[in-house]
């Protein structure tokens, strides 16, 4: 919003080389709200804002812009501009940018760069997306567990400034293995000469770097953890997952569970949606489209071969919308549940019979009650009908109530056995479950409708 608000008048500010003002309006923001600012101009109109702006600052803002805007900016950079950047940032960040990045920028930059973090950037980088690797930063302090707590306290004011994290102290064994972890405020409270591991929490929780990112948010919303350390296979620390970058990530994965679940394919990216572009949207929204609607053929070839029973019984289609209405609603509501679960570890596919069982009774239970108002709306609505001799609307009802409860509990069932049935084979089920769950219960809807109607009312 600030930069449809404010962008404006930074744009006027330029053209009358104003650049003092503006750098004075800005510094007084947060690095957030500058980026956002930022991202309402254009990428040269940014790049003279970053370059007016003080160098931390503007290594803040840079860090804070939406990726692929913050790669337009960047490739206006000079190799020696990007570099200065590039390095006042914290190492998550930069790492975060550099990856994003053409391969040929990343590596024209990259020599121009301090050794120290050359090699940091090229450890950080080699941990694939979406891993817990790929969000940790190398920023903390560990300390040997036979430092005594005024040995801890000295070493923690000789390294401790430029760190990320100084809530939590993490202890470490002479190979640098994760022993355990003590808070800032328990060493100030201890005996000086107390050693760290006589004082350290030994129920330390940490993951390994190539771990999936989701578990590293499930520890952190677990335990409540301010930080979170990241391990190699030998149990060594390696870099820590601070809370700011949890709740980063925590935001991406619901934006992409939400577009998964409509059917929105593709990569998510952070990137607001008036400067995504057309031809993206499309891209992602149609390939889902595509093919649920080949799959939609399959409720035509249902409607077709119970053509005559629809014929003799037009009634019958008056109170279709209700029952695809009702049993996608019931669906839906079943999938998002046991989604949830899954996501928050609640369950597992272990636990299949158990949910089925669950959301049988469930379904049965809601049958009962819109089946029956079913049966009253056929019986206040229908009473101008054409029925055919020897057919009372009593009985009608009664067979399209019977067939909405059918389909109340199969569309809960269904609703339940896909997501567990994308998580068995290792897809998301979010992505399943929403966009083949309208499809199927549209299929099985009309065939259970008409081939009730068929039984109970024998036409």
């Amino acid at each position: 919003m600030l930069d449809q608000l404010l962008a404006p008048d930074i744009k006027s500010l330029l053209e009358e080389g104003s650049i003092d003002s503006i750098v004075e309006f800005l510094k007084e923001r947060h690095p957030t709200e500058i980026a956002e600012i930022l991202t309402g101009l254009e990428p040269e109109e940014a790049l003279k804002i970053l370059n007016a702006l003080d160098k931390d600052l503007s290594a803040d803002v840079l860090s804070e812009l939406p990726s692929a805007y913050q790669i337009d900016v960047t490739e206006l950079m000079s190799k020696k501009e990007l570099a200065g950047l590039v390095e006042r940032m914290e190492p998550d960040d930069r790492v975060d940018m550099l990856k994003a990045m053409p391969e040929e920028q990343f590596e024209a930059v990259l020599p121009a760069l301090p050794k120290q973090e050359r090699e940091d950037i090229r450890q950080l980088a080699q941990y694939p997306e979406g891993t817990a690797g790929s969000i940790m930063t190398t920023e903390f302090i560990a300390l040997r567990e036979d430092l005594s707590v005024a040995q801890a306290m000295a070493e923690i004011r000789l390294q401790g400034v430029p760190k990320e994290s100084l809530y939590t102290i993490f202890v470490v064994d002479a190979d640098g293995r994760l022993r355990g972890s003590v808070s800032l405020a328990d060493l100030i409270l201890a005996d000086p000469n107390a050693r760290l591991q006589d004082i350290m929490d030994d129920q330390v929780h940490s993951v390994m770097a190539m771990t999936d990112r989701e578990e590293a948010l499930y520890l952190f919303s677990r335990y409540d953890l301010v930080s979170l350390p990241v391990v190699d296979a030998e149990h060594r620390m390696i870099g820590i997952i601070t809370h700011d970058d949890a709740i980063d990530v925590l935001e991406a994965e619901r934006t992409e569970d939400i577009e998964r679940f409509m059917a929105i394919s593709g990569k998510h990216e952070d990137i607001s949606y008036l400067r995504s572009s057309v031809w993206d949207n499309f891209r992602h929204r149609v390939l889902w489209l595509v093919i649920l609607a080949a799959a939609g053929l399959l409720s035509g070839a249902v409607l077709q071969s119970f053509e005559q029973t629809l014929t003799n019984l037009l009634i019958l289609a008056f109170y279709m919308p209700m029952l695809a209405d009702t049993g996608g609603n019931t669906g839906s509501q079943s999938a998002t549940v046991v989604v949830r679960a899954l996501a928050l570890k609640q369950i597992s596919t272990r636990d299949a019979f158990k949910v089925i069982w669950k959301e049988f009774r469930v379904g049965i239970l809601l049958a009962l009650v819109l089946g029956g108002l079913a049966f009253l709306r056929v019986i206040l609505t229908g009473g101008g009908a054409d029925l055919p001799a020897g057919l009372s609307l009593e009985k009608v009802g009664l067979a399209i109530s019977i067939a909405l409860s059918i389909q109340v509990v199969t569309a809960t069932l269904i609703g339940a056995l896909l997501p567990l049935g994308a998580a068995a084979v290792g897809l998301d089920p979010a992505l399943i479950a929403s966009p083949a769950l309208t499809t199927v219960v549209d299929i099985t809807g009309l065939f259970i409708y008409f081939s009730t109607a068929k039984m109970v009312l024998g036409i």
